[in-house]
């Protein structure tokens, strides 16, 4: 069973960050350890006078202690970071604490809509770029991929990515009417995507904790983020039917039995084995 640090925020109410994180790397058949960067009443994304907390300074207490228990991970997931602190202290986990061997991805959250979020700037994506370059794979939507190498070309945006690291992805690009993630694996891909109009928040840390998942059982890239991108489609159009206000995320929760089913989830390792009498 794979074990996987996340790192990222924790919003209360609207379904994203780590309270998605848990549950779908846990269907994925993962053990899933978690390190906070904030606590917020709920997500940003049209909630008006969220609570916002940053834990900068009980990340390295949680750290520390994790050091003392000699935990050590298959899996190293990164997402919101709030300040170029938080960056530079996720920099030093790979070394204290991915296994040899094992995989860093990075979720590199700056922006949407070709701006960047509330508190973020240039100087941030400097520092953003320099995290990418120690992962295995970055996971940026279009506008971040803009905003990490100033091009809106989504294949010379994947040519700047994948010279920062060996496998980026950009989750959602959006070209001549065609709608698909453009990745780097030996050489530019492309996975065409079915899409559903409209703006559905939560959905990419749905998509990176899937896609952490599949990675931790070993699936191969390609396959990894054909089995993410249907999963996170069948979210997406559950949604569009039964959310009235999606505010609050996505309904994947009746998804997770196709995940798990094509996560590459060890079962005879999931399960504990039955006593024989």
């Amino acid at each position: 069973m794979p074990r996987v640090l996340a790192v990222n925020d924790i919003s209360c109410a609207g379904k994203c960050s780590l309270t998605v994180a848990l549950p779908i790397l846990s269907a994925c058949g993962a053990t899933v350890d978690i390190l906070p960067t904030a606590l917020l009443s709920t997500h940003t994304g049209g909630f008006p006078g969220y609570t916002f907390l940053d834990l900068s300074g009980e990340m390295e207490r949680i750290a520390s202690h994790f050091d003392s228990l000699g935990l050590k991970y298959d899996v190293i997931y990164s997402g919101y970071l709030g300040s170029r602190s938080q960056i530079e202290f996720v920099k030093g986990l790979k070394a204290r604490f991915l296994k040899e061997g094992g995989t860093f991805v990075v979720d590199p959250v700056l922006g949407d809509n070709f701006t960047f979020y509330k508190g973020f700037d240039e100087a941030f994506a400097r520092e953003m770029r320099s995290l990418c370059a120690l992962a295995d794979y970055i996971l940026p939507n279009e506008t971040e991929s803009y905003l990490l190498t100033g091009k809106r070309d989504f294949s010379q945006a994947l040519a700047a990515l994948a010279a920062l690291c060996p496998h980026p992805v950009i989750t959602g690009a959006e070209e001549n009417g065609t709608y698909a993630l453009r990745y780097f694996d030996g050489g530019e891909r492309t996975l065409p995507l079915k899409k559903v109009d409209g703006s559905f928040h939560g959905a990419g840390d749905v998509f990176a904790s899937a896609f952490c998942g599949c990675i931790a059982n070993g699936l191969s890239l390609e396959k990894a983020l054909a089995v993410t991108a249907e999963f996170c489609y069948r979210a997406v159009a559950r949604s569009a039917r039964q959310v009235k206000d999606r505010r609050y995320g996505l309904a994947y929760e009746e998804e997770l039995g196709y995940l798990t089913r094509h996560a590459g989830v060890n079962v005879s390792a999931a399960r504990p084995q039955e006593k024989r009498s």
